[in-house]
Protein backbone atom coordinates (compact mmCIF):
# COMPACT_ATOMS: atom_id res chain seq x y z
CA UNK A 1 0.00 0.00 0.00
CA UNK A 2 1.17 3.20 -1.21
CA UNK A 3 1.76 5.94 1.48
CA UNK A 4 -0.28 9.00 1.19
CA UNK A 5 1.94 12.20 0.25
CA UNK A 6 1.53 15.71 1.68
CA UNK A 7 0.29 18.20 -0.22
CA UNK A 8 0.74 21.53 0.38
CA UNK A 9 -1.09 24.92 -0.78
CA UNK A 10 -0.55 28.72 -0.52
CA UNK A 11 -3.06 30.18 2.00
CA UNK A 12 -6.91 29.68 0.37
CA UNK A 13 -9.42 32.93 1.78
CA UNK A 14 -12.07 30.13 1.44
CA UNK A 15 -10.47 27.88 4.53
CA UNK A 16 -12.30 30.33 6.92
CA UNK A 17 -15.38 29.53 5.49
CA UNK A 18 -14.86 25.90 5.56
CA UNK A 19 -14.08 26.27 8.89
CA UNK A 20 -17.42 28.30 9.78
CA UNK A 21 -19.48 25.64 8.06
CA UNK A 22 -17.75 22.93 9.92
CA UNK A 23 -18.36 24.68 13.56
CA UNK A 24 -22.06 25.31 12.23
CA UNK A 25 -22.36 21.53 11.38
CA UNK A 26 -20.50 20.60 14.96
CA UNK A 27 -22.18 22.24 16.95
CA UNK A 28 -26.09 21.61 15.68
CA UNK A 29 -24.76 17.60 15.37
CA UNK A 30 -23.66 18.37 18.88
CA UNK A 31 -26.28 19.78 20.41
CA UNK A 32 -24.97 21.21 23.81
CA UNK A 33 -22.22 18.21 23.82
CA UNK A 34 -19.62 20.42 22.47
CA UNK A 35 -19.39 23.87 23.64
CA UNK A 36 -16.38 25.81 21.99
CA UNK A 37 -15.05 25.29 18.41
CA UNK A 38 -11.99 27.13 17.36
CA UNK A 39 -10.02 26.91 14.02
CA UNK A 40 -6.57 26.40 14.48
CA UNK A 41 -3.67 25.02 12.80
CA UNK A 42 -1.71 26.53 9.84
CA UNK A 43 -5.33 27.33 7.90
CA UNK A 44 -5.92 29.38 10.56
CA UNK A 45 -2.93 31.82 10.06
CA UNK A 46 -3.30 34.16 6.80
CA UNK A 47 -0.83 34.04 4.33
CA UNK A 48 0.97 30.28 5.28
CA UNK A 49 1.37 27.71 3.45
CA UNK A 50 -0.60 25.31 4.50
CA UNK A 51 -1.80 21.38 4.23
CA UNK A 52 -5.07 22.33 2.63
CA UNK A 53 -6.73 20.10 6.23
CA UNK A 54 -9.02 22.41 8.34
CA UNK A 55 -8.07 21.81 11.92
CA UNK A 56 -11.00 22.47 13.84
CA UNK A 57 -10.82 22.33 17.95
CA UNK A 58 -14.25 21.27 19.15
CA UNK A 59 -13.91 21.41 23.42
CA UNK A 60 -16.40 19.54 25.49
CA UNK A 61 -17.48 20.80 29.25
CA UNK A 62 -15.94 17.77 30.77
CA UNK A 63 -14.79 14.47 30.36
CA UNK A 64 -18.12 12.72 30.12
CA UNK A 65 -18.71 14.25 27.34
CA UNK A 66 -15.70 12.97 24.82
CA UNK A 67 -17.74 10.00 23.99
CA UNK A 68 -21.27 11.27 22.86
CA UNK A 69 -19.08 14.19 21.01
CA UNK A 70 -16.65 11.81 19.22
CA UNK A 71 -20.00 9.70 17.98
CA UNK A 72 -22.27 12.76 17.00
CA UNK A 73 -19.36 14.08 14.67
CA UNK A 74 -18.43 10.47 13.40
CA UNK A 75 -21.97 10.97 12.22
CA UNK A 76 -20.83 13.98 10.02
CA UNK A 77 -18.43 11.49 8.24
CA UNK A 78 -15.44 11.56 10.40
CA UNK A 79 -13.21 8.95 11.43
CA UNK A 80 -11.47 8.26 14.80
CA UNK A 81 -7.55 8.06 14.52
CA UNK A 82 -4.92 7.69 17.18
CA UNK A 83 -3.74 10.67 19.27
CA UNK A 84 -0.80 12.82 18.93
CA UNK A 85 1.53 11.33 21.06
CA UNK A 86 1.94 14.75 22.59
CA UNK A 87 -1.58 14.67 23.87
CA UNK A 88 -3.85 11.39 25.32
CA UNK A 89 -6.36 13.74 26.32
CA UNK A 90 -7.67 14.07 23.16
CA UNK A 91 -9.81 12.23 20.32
CA UNK A 92 -8.58 12.89 17.09
CA UNK A 93 -11.26 12.58 13.94
CA UNK A 94 -10.28 13.18 10.18
CA UNK A 95 -12.71 13.40 7.10
CA UNK A 96 -11.51 11.85 4.24
CA UNK A 97 -11.21 13.27 1.16
CA UNK A 98 -11.83 10.10 -0.51
CA UNK A 99 -14.35 7.59 1.54
CA UNK A 100 -13.00 4.51 -0.16
CA UNK A 101 -9.59 5.80 -0.01
CA UNK A 102 -7.21 3.13 2.34
CA UNK A 103 -5.00 5.83 3.54
CA UNK A 104 -6.97 9.01 3.08
CA UNK A 105 -6.14 12.30 2.73
CA UNK A 106 -8.45 14.57 4.88
CA UNK A 107 -10.00 17.46 4.21
CA UNK A 108 -10.86 18.49 7.96
CA UNK A 109 -9.60 17.16 11.60
CA UNK A 110 -11.60 17.79 14.26
CA UNK A 111 -9.36 17.46 17.65
CA UNK A 112 -11.94 16.67 20.92
CA UNK A 113 -11.11 17.96 23.82
CA UNK A 114 -12.11 19.07 27.61
CA UNK A 115 -12.72 22.93 26.99
CA UNK A 116 -9.79 25.07 28.82
CA UNK A 117 -8.00 22.29 29.56
CA UNK A 118 -3.98 22.31 28.89
CA UNK A 119 -4.34 20.77 25.63
CA UNK A 120 -6.98 23.25 24.80
CA UNK A 121 -4.96 26.46 25.76
CA UNK A 122 -1.58 24.57 23.89
CA UNK A 123 -3.14 24.66 20.50
CA UNK A 124 -5.50 27.84 20.89
CA UNK A 125 -1.90 29.68 22.36
CA UNK A 126 0.06 28.35 19.03
CA UNK A 127 -2.34 29.68 16.80
CA UNK A 128 -2.19 32.78 18.53
CA UNK A 129 1.41 32.80 18.70
CA UNK A 130 1.84 32.30 14.91
CA UNK A 131 -0.65 35.21 13.73
CA UNK A 132 0.79 37.84 16.23
CA UNK A 133 4.99 36.75 15.63
CA UNK A 134 4.84 37.11 12.16
CA UNK A 135 8.67 36.19 11.82
CA UNK A 136 7.71 33.14 13.65
CA UNK A 137 5.37 32.13 11.37
CA UNK A 138 7.44 32.88 8.56
CA UNK A 139 10.44 30.56 9.61
CA UNK A 140 7.56 27.56 10.15
CA UNK A 141 6.47 28.15 7.02
CA UNK A 142 9.98 28.13 5.31
CA UNK A 143 11.13 24.55 7.80
CA UNK A 144 7.89 23.59 6.56
CA UNK A 145 8.18 23.59 2.91
CA UNK A 146 12.19 22.67 2.99
CA UNK A 147 10.94 19.71 4.94
CA UNK A 148 8.48 18.57 2.77
CA UNK A 149 11.09 19.43 -0.36
CA UNK A 150 13.77 17.01 1.02
CA UNK A 151 11.47 14.22 1.71
CA UNK A 152 9.59 14.76 -0.85
CA UNK A 153 6.53 14.96 0.73
CA UNK A 154 6.56 11.77 2.84
CA UNK A 155 4.28 11.62 5.46
CA UNK A 156 5.93 10.65 8.63
CA UNK A 157 8.85 12.24 7.91
CA UNK A 158 7.36 15.64 7.38
CA UNK A 159 4.85 15.29 10.43
CA UNK A 160 7.78 13.96 12.59
CA UNK A 161 9.80 17.54 11.90
CA UNK A 162 6.84 19.12 12.24
CA UNK A 163 6.36 17.88 15.80
CA UNK A 164 9.69 18.21 16.86
CA UNK A 165 9.47 22.62 15.69
CA UNK A 166 5.95 22.82 17.56
CA UNK A 167 7.83 21.52 20.97
CA UNK A 168 10.64 24.33 20.23
CA UNK A 169 7.86 26.77 19.57
CA UNK A 170 6.37 25.40 22.61
CA UNK A 171 9.34 26.07 24.62
CA UNK A 172 9.34 29.54 23.23
CA UNK A 173 5.80 30.38 24.22
CA UNK A 174 6.17 29.10 27.75
CA UNK A 175 9.52 31.29 27.99
CA UNK A 176 8.01 34.49 27.13
CA UNK A 177 4.90 34.07 29.53
CA UNK A 178 7.72 33.28 32.01
CA UNK A 179 9.31 36.26 30.98
CA UNK A 180 6.59 38.41 30.77
CA UNK A 181 5.01 37.56 34.11
CA UNK A 182 7.96 38.08 35.93
CA UNK A 183 8.10 41.75 34.74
Amino acid sequence: MEETKVRLMHYDPRWRQEFQQTRSSILHSCAGWVTAVEHVGSTAIPGLISRPVIDVLAGVADESGLGKASNLIEGLNFRINDPPEWSSDMIVLTKPRHLSAAQPDPTHCVWLVVHESDSWWKMIGMRDWLRKEKETAIRFEEAKVARWRTGEGEYLAYESDKSMFFAHLQDQIEAAQRGSSGS
